[in-house]
């Protein structure tokens, strides 16, 4: 269930079952474990926490995860941890990096340079061709070329890349690694996961929602170092991977079109936002190749950075902000501000919150109450 040395099997356990319980996402998953210094513990102290946030809490129930666990190995799938030795780095440096991933394939595949692919599902026949060409020319140079499985240009990256010798390709799916979607693809996920590599962040059985995909966007994103759109339209969830990438202070790069295909204007925007234009995959390949962490591209909106070390969560007291907390969002920063209360303290309190279910998380460092 584990990758071996890294985790006991009780701990492994103990962290599925801590990320199936209600209310915990990433950013609550991580200050949990940094607080209490194993998922065991953790569970053992959520009822207190959420009894302290103001409501009754019980975490998920063993016998589900008794049945996830089947579930995965049914599929010839296996757990991926944060904080084990085989998690991809780069992906480990996001503050949202997925608690736990299942996979199939060549998990070695995530440990290469990554450039992440994606695009249009309507694309042109050029866009598509050109997403092809540019895949296998990136396998060929040692990448591992990341994409989301959609139609048009995002199966195109896919197929190219396994062209190459290599088969070097990461798929990520927004649903649960057994479930393929979309359906016409179910061959070439097939493909990817018994000669590339297949991740997914949602239990075995999971339909795809929308809200899976965004989160989905952020992995890709997250494996790479750099992001590269091929064709677009100006709002898509190709711009969202794109706008993420560069919250991340990974490279943006962009294959510009013509101003009058409504499909290359998400590009063109890129570009004039800061992307770097491409036109190759050796301009591609001369960018990523001497990334130090300092993207050329001026694409990017950092995001909110607390001043405070995991560790501090351990000795930390919960600060009282109930009185600085609306439905409307507000940065955590600006929380700690006004409180003039430690960043570990405020982060603490939003924890109790969120474990109770009265919090929300929003993009950028923000939170809010729930209605």
């Amino acid at each position: 269930m584990s990758d071996g040395a890294a985790l006991s099997q009780a701990e492994a356990f103990a962290r599925i079952r801590l990320l199936r319980s209600p209310n915990i996402g990433p950013v609550s998953y991580r200050q949990l474990l940094a607080r209490f210094g194993s998922a065991v513990s953790a569970l053992d102290a959520l009822p207190d926490l959420g009894k302290k946030g103001g409501r009754t809490y019980a975490p998920a129930k063993r016998d589900r995860i008794e049945r996830e666990v089947e579930a995965v190995r049914k599929a010839g799938a296996k757990y991926l941890f944060l904080g084990t030795p085989d998690y991809p780095p780069m992906l480990a440096e996001l503050s949202s990096a997925p608690p736990i991933v299942t996979w199939r394939g060549d998990l070695s595949l995530a440990a290469k340079p990554c450039v992440a692919m994606v695009g249009a599902r309507n694309a042109s026949a050029a866009a598509v061709k050109i997403a092809r060409e540019f895949a296998g020319g990136l396998a060929e140079a040692g990448y591992t070329v990341v994409s989301g499985l959609a139609r048009g240009i995002d199966g195109a990256a896919h197929e190219g890349a396994l062209s190459d010798s290599s088969h070097a390709t990461i798929g990520v799916i927004a649903s649960g690694i057994d479930i393929a979607y979309p359906p016409q693809h179910t061959d070439l996920q097939e493909d990817i996961a018994t000669r590339g590599l297949l991740l997914a962040e949602q239990p075995p059985g999971t339909e795809p929602r929308g809200s899976h995909f965004p989160s989905r966007n952020r992995i890709i994103a997250g494996l790479a170092a750099g992001t590269l759109v091929v064709e677009a339209a100006p709002k898509s969830g190709s711009l969202i991977t794109a706008r993420l990438a560069g919250e991340a202070g990974r490279e943006v790069m962009a294959i510009p079109g013509s101003p009058l295909d409504a499909r290359s204007q998400g590009c063109n925007h890129l570009i004039r936002e800061g992307a770097v234009l491409v036109q190759s995959p050796e301009d591609v390949v001369e960018l990523l190749s001497g990334f130090d962490g300092v993207p050329r591209s001026s694409f990017r909106e950092p995001s909110e950075v607390f001043d405070y070390e995991p560790e501090e969560l351990a000795n930390a007291e919960p600060a009282e902000i109930g009185a600085l907390l609306t439905t409307a969002p507000v940065s955590v920063d600006e929380l700690i501000r006004q409180s003039g209360d430690s960043a570990a303290a405020i982060q603490l309190a939003l924890l109790e919150l969120e474990i109770a279910g009265r919090l929300e998380r929003h993009a950028a460092g923000r939170v809010s109450l729930i209605a």
